[in-house]
């Protein structure tokens, strides 16, 4: 037996030399036939262990309290920009704002999407997470052009108001109430992708409407999440060919994202293209927008301050309305200004999404930094967010550092950017202004302690509980 393992020891240790010989010729050696770039060093830092890289150690940090650490760590060691091995790439990690929106603002020639294989083979080639160039410049502009209309707004507003008013209309004084259960009952933004198609698919079985819940939150056990999407296009299929045959599809005022692609004359977008990214189109509904209003109940909670001044701001506009008896529109939340920088806060201090990685399509140079083509590039959001050197006090809530800071700047991506931004920003502020005004309107709230969790994505560990007890006059 001794002697198995000696010989099971020596073959680790050779091919442990092997693996870091061959990252090492790898990195360190690399060719291009650009004087320019061979002038250029890449950034400092370490691959880590063979084949693993650093990914543990990255994985170890993002369940803690402050995943960040991982990054802090190597930032004093290496700079701002550092070279690592992680997710099975080796990686460029970003930490530096200008850095980051450099490769955010670039176009297919230079950067391409990336993300750890299953992932990729989860979502699909044709997914608009993948795909590049002019077909999803293309599918982008539809969707963005759809979410800026008057009429979508209105109709969210409308919709949104419903919801909650219903939802917690129903909420109990003497039991918990969960804010992210109750927010993804609420959340329309999936709705204002598909809402006609989901009143369409509103008499199919539970079975089936439980699988696109299913898919949003199985996307790190392959197997399921692949069944519960499998079934998803299927639905989806199903219902748009259902619209082709009954002609409902109105080009003039589409009802939902589904009319939007059908409508485009390109004839680019087939069925099933349509299918695979409306079920990727509704993962902000079904998750990134609840957890945003679970973090800024989280974070009013711990503020007194602020929940005190956005209560008032609320209030004088309810009983501004209320007198002229009219319902809250759109432009109605965007004059709440306190409100709007407590969810730009919020956004900046929960990181929902931490950051992107991107695959350089060919040898690239910013601010000095060499990235050799092939090499990932993650630009990681939060470092940025949670800088000292970006903002004072960066671990405190504080909305009123808003009230001069200017969120057109690269510190601030909570969305992403360049041809990849969010389309959908102004309707997720929109829907959590609408909840939290009618959550800090009708009730008063005593939170019970809850954390954080950051990996794999950010969510309340406890599912945010709080004790409600609803106002019985419009006073403070």
């Amino acid at each position: 037996m001794d002697s198995v393992w000696s010989v099971f020891f020596v073959a680790s240790i050779f091919l442990f030399f092997l693996s870091a010989i061959f990252l090492y010729k790898k990195t360190s050696g690399h060719k291009t036939g650009s004087s320019q770039y061979r002038r250029s060093p890449l950034p400092l830092g370490t691959l880590g262990w063979p084949f693993l890289g650093e990914t543990l150690d990255f994985i170890a940090c993002a369940y803690t309290d402050h995943p960040e650490s991982f990054m802090d760590k190597r930032r004093r060691m290496y700079g701002k920009v550092f070279k690592s091995h992680i997710f099975g790439s080796a990686t460029i990690v970003s930490t530096d704002a200008e850095v980051s929106r450099s490769v955010l603002q670039s176009d297919a020639t230079t950067f391409v999407p990336s993300y750890p294989k299953s992932l990729t083979e989860l979502m699909g080639k044709s997914s608009i997470l993948l795909i590049n160039g002019s077909l999803q410049r293309r599918i982008h502009g539809l969707i963005g052009a759809f979410f800026k209309s008057s009429s979508l707004k209105a109709q969210i507003t409308h919709d949104m108001h419903k919801y909650v008013q219903e939802s917690m209309a129903a909420w109990k004084e003497n039991h918990p109430i969960y804010i992210q259960d109750e927010a993804k009952k609420v959340s329309s933004l999936s709705l204002s992708l598909s809402s006609h198609t989901q009143k369409e698919t509103q008499g199919r079985t539970d079975k089936d409407k439980q699988s696109a819940h299913t898919y949003t939150h199985s996307k790190y056990r392959a197997h399921v999440a692949f069944e519960a999407k499998k079934k998803m296009v299927k639905l989806v299929h199903k219902v748009i060919q259902e619209k082709r045959e009954s002609n409902s599809i109105d080009s003039t005022v589409p009802k939902d994202v589904v009319d939007v692609l059908l409508n485009d004359t390109s004839e680019l977008l087939t069925d099933e293209l349509i299918s695979d990214n409306m079920i990727d189109l509704m993962i902000p509904g079904e998750d990134s927008v609840p957890v945003l209003m679970a973090l800024t109940v989280k974070y009013l909670s711990d503020c007194p301050a602020a929940l005190q001044q956005l209560t008032e701001e609320n209030m004088k506009l309810k009983k501004l309305k209320d007198g002229l008896g009219e319902p809250l529109c759109w432009n109605d939340y965007l004059s709440l200004p306190f409100t709007q920088n407590v969810i730009t806060e919020t956004l900046r201090m929960g990181n929902i999404i931490n950051g992107v990685i991107r695959k350089a399509m060919k040898d690239v140079n910013i601010k000095g930094y060499f990235i050799p083509k092939g090499w990932c590039v993650f630009a990681y959001f939060r470092s940025v967010h949670l800088d000292d050197n970006q903002y004072n006090s960066p671990h405190q809530f504080n909305p009123w550092r808003w009230h001069e800071k200017d969120m057109s700047t690269c510190s601030f991506t909570p969305f992403g950017g360049g041809q990849r931004l969010c389309p959908g920003l102004d309707l997720a502020r929109l829907e959590v202004s609408i909840f939290i005004h009618r959550f800090v309107t009708q009730f008063r709230w005593e939170a019970e302690d809850d954390s954080i969790v950051n990996f794999p994505t950010v969510r309340m560990k406890q599912r945010m509980p709080v004790w409600v007890k609803r106002r019985t006059d419009p006073q403070l």
